[in-house]
């Protein structure tokens, strides 16, 4: 199973375009599969015949895991690795293991055995975990007394990540396990500790007039993502409003102009990007993670935006160093990016290392919203719609009452490290950029 990510440790197997003694010719594709950011084709790392199949379809294997075995010219040959496992993991997203012992390399394999997972990581009862399941019983304070009486669904019984979300939503009914509670220093922050939420449960039953729609594989993700940030970070959301007059003149003035000079359409969304990536250096605090009690400052300015698809699911493509990019470098960027998204044609590196997200509201006509936070991002930023509204305006004459183009900006930050003041100085910088830009700016 090929690696897709830093932050992915499991894929799902969609399809087998090939089967069992099927001949295959080097990278050409053996099957498809799906993560939680993107559906891929997998390409074949030798040339020769398919001998074995290892698992189905719909099964999800840790990365790195041997899915099937080519044989080759080669008698004695090994399972050849798929180029992009050919070096292990990091595993800089699964801090519970440093808490475990040293795993050590399992020794080598006849060619018709599965190799397990190196990231995987058993309990005192032999039994494995994914480092992602880890991962998320750290972040919910789940023992491992606990995490082993989870049932699993998976193969041999293991825990999924569908498993464990599925008990937390239940959690608050279960009995509560007993704890063992470890001395830690007086100034230490109680950070892991579980929620129990008292909420009683909801009957969703299917009574009456109703109509049930399953979730699909994209939306059951989304659904995932959205309740682990939720999990993970304490949402603070922040608004201001610009006046973004300058910006709406500009670019009704150049917009023909500019598409003849650069054959891209111009947007009002490259024009924010270009706002927030100043933002982002002048407060670069905004521009980091969280690994457990440590802040990760990230160097470089990823600003993801968010993408509908025609299915009415969401996607995030990411501009790499957009920091580097001018105006037109933004606005290909992001036309391309939009494009290739609503057909379903990105790669999965462009959709990862996003440091900071955007999401334009103003698109479906919303004035405001309030968006969850893109983990392991610490914010994200809505734009809202631009509306002409009467506004006071001072001029050297003294105040006046004009029609402009008026707009509301929102920024949900991560409490745990992004304070009120961060937060809100750098929302009020953004829209001090966009309230400055230059109406004559030459194109």
């Amino acid at each position: 199973m090929p690696k897709m990510g830093e932050s992915i440790m499991e894929a799902t197997i969609l399809n087998w375009v090939k089967k069992e003694g099927d001949d295959v010719e080097m990278d050409e594709t053996i099957l498809e599969i799906a993560t939680d950011k993107v559906d891929s084709e997998v390409p074949s790392p030798v040339a020769g015949k398919i001998a074995k199949i290892l698992f189905q379809v719909d099964d999800t294997v840790e990365i790195g895991k041997v899915i099937a075995i080519i044989e080759t010219e080669g008698e004695n040959a090994t399972p050849a690795a798929t180029p992009s496992v050919a070096e292990p993991a990091k595993e800089e997203s699964a801090p519970a293991a440093s808490a475990q012992p040293a795993v050590p390399a399992p020794a080598p394999v006849p060619q018709q055995q599965a190799v397990p997972a190196t990231a995987a990581v058993s309990s005192t009862e032999g039994r494995f975990y994914s480092p992602l399941v880890r991962n998320i019983a750290k972040q919910e304070g789940i023992g491992q007394a606990e995490l082993d009486r989870i049932t699993g669904s998976g193969k041999d019984g293991r825990v999924t990540k569908k498993d464990i979300l599925s008990y937390l939503e239940n959690r608050s009914s279960a009995p509560a396990p007993q704890q063992v509670i470890q001395p830690t220093a007086p100034s230490a922050p109680a950070i892991d500790q579980p929620i129990i939420s008292n909420t009683a449960p909801v009957d969703v039953s299917g009574k009456g007039n109703v109509e049930i729609i399953e979730m699909d594989r994209m939306r059951r993700l989304i659904a995932d993502h959205m309740v682990n940030s939720k999990h993970t970070s304490p949402h603070v959301t922040s608004f201001v409003e610009a006046d973004v007059t300058p910006i709406v003149e500009w670019r009704n003035r150049n917009k023909h102009a500019f598409q003849q000079k650069f054959g891209e359409k111009i947007t009002y969304t490259p024009i924010f990007i270009e706002a927030i990536v100043r933002a982002i250096h002048d407060y670069p605090m905004v521009n980091v993670s969280v690994d457990g009690t440590n802040i990760i400052r990230k160097k470089d300015i990823n600003i993801g935006m968010a993408a509908a698809l025609p299915s009415g699911n969401l996607i995030v493509p990411v501009i790499k160093n957009a920091d580097h990019l001018s105006l037109i470098g933004l606005t290909k960027a992001v036309n391309d990016l939009a494009g290739r998204a609503r057909n379903n044609k990105l790669k999965p590196a462009e959709i990862q290392d996003g440091t900071f997200t955007v999401t334009n509201v103003g698109t479906f006509g919303n004035v405001m919203g309030t968006p969850i936070i893109n983990q392991p991002q610490v914010a994200i930023m809505a734009v809202g719609a631009i509306r002409k509204r009467t506004a006071v305006v001072e001029t050297e004459y003294g105040d006046l009452v004009a029609v402009r183009h008026m707009m509301f900006l929102s920024l949900s930050y991560d409490h745990r490290v992004v304070d009120g003041m961060l937060g809100g100085s750098f929302l009020r910088r953004v829209g001090d950029y966009l309230e400055a830009f230059d109406a004559n700016r030459p194109i």
